[in-house]
């Protein structure tokens, strides 16, 4: 592009920056900016030369002149040379002070082109400057304005400046009058200030090496004067607001006498102006400021002042922050400052006084309070290093505070604590527990926020997230942490108040065990001595069950199971290959399923199995330690009692050990112990227990049989229901239950026992036995059970029998003699149900146990079939449609359960029925009429089995 083009192209753009259009003025202006940065010489010529010959151009149009010539001159400022640089700081000081009133927009952008020309043209600048600025003259405001922001935009060229200026500038305080050019002078007193103390501090860069801060201490002492006594007064918030701004720059250039002999007016006269301020930043730093001069040279008097500076710091820090009030924040910041200035020198008096704010229980005096301990432990840790047992100790006031927001601000110290070593001191491991309560905080999802919501509220779901996060932070990134963390996190892994912990605490362990393990670390492996440390047994225990339901306690399996895997050698030396090879294959299925996904049964399947073949590693050198682990197992089954499900899989771990255990006498005492213990109205519980005593059966067949027969002779099951009772119809539903328990547990006996066994003792010593205990009798007299329960124990219990026989390799030669007396067994139990509604799955499961005995010899009759057939559908065609009650009682179960009831009732009949369909029917067949419900009515069928059509 030639300069001719460029000159003409600049001219057009200059024109048009005052088009009507905001989008359009925008446009051009950064349009020019854009041709100056690559032609900056022509451009400014250009703008120069405009705004000469146009004086009389509106202003709007002129501060977007200058201002796109500010943005060149900043971009280019090394192209320039110094006959343009001349030019152009003539301009704009022209520019600047044309007119003597204030006219900030336009006078602004003629300051700041300044500014940027004398970032590289100081002498230049001042040249210009000083003219507009002589001795006795009330100088143009933006003069003023300009030398103040020079002074931060080019410290070094500016300092050696501010002596002449400060002394021209002295007198010209008292002809101040206005309060603009007051509060004028008090922004550039405080900017000088700041650009002396930058110089002073980085005097190994400064042009002259030489400045000294007595230099300046005179003159800004007797400026000092004229703004504390007497502008500092001023009614005028502004005014007072740049006064108090400047005084804490100031300060530190005051002589060190004269500061001293200043502070017991100084800090009463700035802490005054928090009740005259609504916005209390200015003040705040300012007094910062103070404070810090104060402390660097030794102030003996400011100790004086201490207590009244606490007394109006520690209520500001207190208060609650809006934190979407960016003022109110930097206030906050500028008043934690000023707590860790007041701690370089007076650490003792400031920590006493918040450890006794510590015990004062208000919500915000404690979160204002270690809000303040927080950030001094961050800040002067080195001042603090002999008061950590001290801060550890004043802690327990607050680690049992209920509040969720002290807590979470509690949870904030003992992270920064941690950081700074205090956790390794006694009192650090009550802080860690502290962490670790918060994170095994109930989850309660779904609960509706409250009408009046808190912006501020901490949930139990927020406090638990932020500690397992602490927790995990703690283990990954600070070294130190790792002597604290392990083995103590190890307490926390059996105490069932801390279940809801174990996922971060196992992940927290398994990664500082990996990391021991992978170091070869000694102590790596535990002390047996300490008291507090989970055995073995007990660590195997848990995190086998945990392990169970694996994506419940926030995805506490994956962790606990990696827990395991790196606890090998301290379980047993004889697990580790065992569980190398194992546990990786469990942790990837459960990193590939989810909770939707996972088949539940399967998984249990795959856990017991792994604790089988672990058991079966060990037990080839210490049976004592698989008696112990039984009899740890057995001694957790209390603590799972808000936990059914889990509860019920840590019987059939308990089984599993029994079943591998050679000591008799340890098998024998188990299992009479977990047989009366066990909650027999749980139901999961009962078909926990039973499924142990089938697994324990497989290895002890006698001795399992001989303590059923026990425990059926036990005073548990001694109870029997008076004539009274039952004529009442209120038998004793804990006796019922418990031998609904034991009938269930001949069930899994038989199912589970060996084949080669089992087939002899079914009649008498599993048959027998279990139709005894559901017979109830009342002198003498068989009477009918009210109990749903002890059927439905009986009904699976012969289902388990029937399958058993029919699944065992040797009953080919097999009668079951007792068939068809069971099968009257269940017709008797269907008939027993009311016609009038479909209440329970007595008849669903009594046919499902009839289909499991017809498979089994010898084979029904033509007449007992025929008579099952016709109990059973009309059991069920006999009842009312769906919706319809004929008189009108109450079923227990809302319309959708009924009808999935009935479905499965409906299926478990079809089932029967194929079962009655392979079995040896006469040529004739059988006719049955049963009703079907068709077209919306009830129509006659005939069904004709294996007849002629």
């Amino acid at each position: 592009m030639g300069t001719n083009y460029t000159e003409a192209f600049s001219i057009a753009l200059i024109d048009a920056a005052f088009d009507k259009d905001e989008s359009v003025r925008q446009e051009v202006s950064q349009a020019l900016r854009e041709l100056g940065y690559h032609h900056p010489r022509l451009v400014l010529l250009a703008c120069h030369s405009y705004l000469t010959k146009h004086s009389k151009l509106v202003h709007v149009h002129r501060i977007i002149i200058l201002q796109s010539m500010e943005a060149i001159v900043k971009e280019t400022i090394d192209q320039l040379d110094q006959s343009l640089a001349r030019m152009v700081i003539s301009l704009a000081s022209e520019e600047m002070t044309r007119s003597k009133e204030v006219l900030p927009d336009w006078q602004e952008a003629a300051s700041k082109l300044l500014v940027a020309l004398g970032c590289r043209f100081i002498n230049e600048v001042m040249e210009e400057i000083l003219q507009k600025f002589q001795p006795g003259i009330l100088p143009h405001y933006f003069v003023v304005h300009t030398l103040a922001n020079l002074s931060t935009a080019n410290v070094y060229g500016m300092v050696p400046f501010l002596t002449a200026i400060l002394g021209t500038m002295l007198p010209m305080l008292g002809m101040a009058k206005q309060d603009t050019m007051k509060s004028v002078f008090t922004i550039a007193l405080g900017h000088f200030s700041e650009s002396i103390l930058e110089y002073l501090a980085n005097l190994d860069k400064a042009p002259d090496p030489t400045v000294r801060k007595d230099a300046f201490s005179s003159e800004i002492y007797a400026s000092y004067e004229i703004l504390f006594n007497v502008w500092l007064q001023h009614k005028e918030t502004k005014l007072r607001t740049s006064v108090v701004d400047a005084i804490g720059q100031m300060a530190y250039l005051l002589p060190h006498d004269k500061l001293e002999e200043q502070l017991p007016k100084l800090i009463p006269g700035i802490l005054a102006l928090y009740r005259k301020h609504s916005e209390h930043f200015h003040v705040t730093q300012s007094l910062c400021h103070v404070l810090d001069a104060a402390v660097d040279m030794g102030s003996r008097v400011l100790e004086t002042q201490i207590d009244n500076l606490l007394s109006i710091l520690h209520p500001q820090v207190c208060a609650p922050l809006d934190y979407a009030n960016h003022m109110a924040v930097k206030n906050h910041n500028e008043v934690l400052r000023c707590f860790t200035v007041l701690a370089r020198a007076y650490i003792d008096r400031l920590i006493a006084f918040l450890l006794q704010k510590l015990e004062v229980h208000n919500e915000r005096i404690r979160i204002g309070t270690l809000t303040v301990l927080k950030h001094l432990i961050n800040s002067v840790s080195p001042q603090l290093e002999s008061k950590k047992s001290l801060i550890l100790a004043g802690m327990k006031f607050t680690i049992h505070d209920n509040n969720n927001k002290v807590k979470r601000t509690v949870a904030q110290v003992i992270s920064a604590m941690a950081h700074h070593d205090y956790l390794e001191l006694e009192g650090g491991e009550a802080m860690i527990e502290f962490i670790i309560r918060q994170c095994a905080l109930p989850c309660e999802s779904g609960t509706p926020k409250p009408r009046s919501y808190d912006p501020d509220e901490v949930t139990d779901e927020n406090l638990r997230n932020m500690c397992d996060n602490i927790l995990n932070l703690l283990t990954t990134t600070v070294k130190k942490m790792e002597k604290v963390l392990w083995p103590f996190l190890l307490q926390f892994v059996i105490p069932v108040q801390y279940l809801n912990a174990l996922a971060p605490v196992c992940r927290s362990l398994a990664y500082l065990g990996a990391k021991k393990e992978q170091t070869n670390n000694h102590g790596f492996l535990l002390n047996s001595q300490e008291k507090d440390l989970p055995s073995p047994q007990a660590l195997l225990t848990r995190l086998m069950v945990v392990s169970s339901f694996p994506y419940r306690g926030r995805g506490r399996g994956i962790p606990a199971l990696r827990l395991l895997q790196v606890t090998a050698p301290i379980v047993h030396p004889r697990v580790g290959t065992v569980w190398n090879e194992e546990l990786p294959p469990l942790i990837l299925h459960l990193e590939e399923n989810s909770e939707d996904s996972l088949p539940q049964r399967q998984w249990e399947d795959r856990l017991l199995l792994f604790l089988s073949k672990s058991l079966e590693a060990v037990n080839l050198s210490d049976e004592i330690w698989s008696s112990q682990l039984s009899e740890e197992m057995t001694k957790h089954l209390s603590s799972y009692n808000s936990h059914p499900q889990e509860k019920g899989f840590l019987y059939k771990c308990v089984g599993v050990v029994l079943r591998q255990c050679r000591n008799i006498n340890v098998v024998r005492k188990q299992l009479m112990e977990i047989l009366q213990t066990v909650r027999h109205t749980e139901p999961l519980e009962r078909e926990g227990v039973a499924i142990c005593i089938g697994f324990c059966a497989k290895t002890h067949l006698d001795d399992t049989l001989a303590k059923l027969e026990d425990f059926g002779k036990s005073d548990i099951l001694k109870k029997s229901p008076s004539l009274f009772q039952l004529l009442k119809d209120k038998s004793d539903v804990d006796v019922e239950k418990a031998k609904s328990t034991l009938i269930l547990c001949y069930g899994f006996l038989t199912l589970y026992a060996p084949e080669e066994l089992i087939l002899a003792r079914i009649e008498k010593d599993i048959i027998k036995p279990v139709l005894n205990h559901f017979n109830t009798k009342v002198l003498g007299i068989k009477v009918e059970t009210k109990d749903l329960t002890i059927k439905l124990s009986l009904m699976k219990t012969i289902s388990l029998v029937a399958r058993a026989i029919c699944a065992n390799e040797n009953n080919h030669s097999f009668n079951f003699n007792r068939k068809g007396e069971l099968l009257m067994y269940m017709q008797d139990l269907i008939k027993l149900e009311t016609m009038d509604v479909l209440r329970t799955p007595i008849r669903q499961q009594a046919m499902i146990t009839c289909s499991h005995l017809l498979k089994l010899d010898p084979v029904l009759s033509e007449a007992d079939l025929f008579e099952l057939i016709k109990t059973c559908l009309d059991s069920v065609f006999g009842l009312p449609p769906l919706g319809i009650d004929k008189n009108k009682e109450e079923s227990g179960m809302d319309v959708k359960e009924r009808e999935i009831l009935y479905m499965e009732t409906l299926c478990a009949l079809q089932e029967l029925l194929k079962q009655i369909l392979i079995q040896d029917i006469s040529p004739d067949g059988l006719q049955v009429v049963f009703k079907v419900k068709e077209g919306g009515g009830w129509e006659k069928l005939k069904l004709n089995l294996l007849g002629p059509d």
